[in-house]
């Protein structure tokens, strides 16, 4: 038996806490020059079909919510409903935290783990939603990050302020996972205290709980602009 199978073996040996997927595809898109790249295609597909087909093929994935805007949530059902870990296509709210909470309160009451992941990412890999799982259930809170290829500088007033250290930083990713409790508290806190938080893990950083970083993937972009489309179709031509 190869090594590889013995790994596979070991990882369905080990298991993990009920994990429900969050995906959040409720954002205007309004950097996209007039696409709605929620239904943007992408090799033949509408990116959210790709993106909710990647979750729901993952072994640790037992269901999944998908997060729209109103406007989206029949075409959205028609391409993803009948998918059988699909539980709901819910509309979202004014922000981020709070279509995630929403996302969130249509899981089953058997979730244990949640793992939130952006609709605009179609190419999260099947080792990487594994890996993800398997370390929230670990940690209680984990997120993927890739190596920053730039430089960083801060500014100010269109100058200069510092230069950082490249190798403390990173740029995050999703899927990210929680326990669904922590999660929960997390965001509930920072809507009380009417915190803005760009990713689900700096709600509950704010909380002074330790968040595990594992390693992404460079194929996992997230689309955000027209250019962003264009490398997806590049990516996409790579992988088939």
């Amino acid at each position: 038996m190869g090594l590889s199978s013995v790994v596979k073996l070991a990882r369905k040996a080990i298991q993990v806490g009920y994990c429900g997927a969050v995906i959040v595809a409720a954002g205007s898109a309004s950097r996209m020059g007039g696409v709605d790249k929620v239904m943007a295609d992408i090799g033949g597909e509408p990116m959210i079909l790709r993106t909710v087909r990647a979750f729901a093929e993952a072994e640790v994935i037992r269901e999944i919510v998908i997060v729209t805007r109103e406007d989206l949530i029949r075409p959205v059902t028609a391409l993803c409903g009948k998918t059988d870990q699909v539980r709901a296509v819910v509309a979202g709210g004014k922000t981020r935290q709070e279509s995630v909470r929403l996302g969130m309160n249509a899981l089953s009451p058997q979730v244990k783990l949640v793992a939130v992941h952006d609709g605009a990412r179609p190419f999260a890999s099947q080792a990487l939603i594994d890996r993800m799982v398997r370390a929230g259930h670990s940690f209680g809170a984990a997120v993927p990050a890739v190596p920053l290829k730039d430089t960083v500088k801060t500014k100010k007033n269109g100058i200069v302020g510092q230069t950082p250290d490249r190798s403390s930083l990173c740029a995050v990713q999703t899927p990210q996972v929680f326990d669904f409790d922590l999660l929960r508290g997390a965001l509930a806190k920072a809507e009380a205290d009417g915190a803005e938080i760009t990713d689900d893990a700096s709600a509950v950083e704010r909380m002074g709980m330790t968040v595990k970083i594992m390693e992404g993937e460079e194929q996992n972009i997230k689309i955000t602009t027209p250019m962003d489309l264009k490398l997806a179709e590049l990516i996409w031509e790579d992988m088939v």
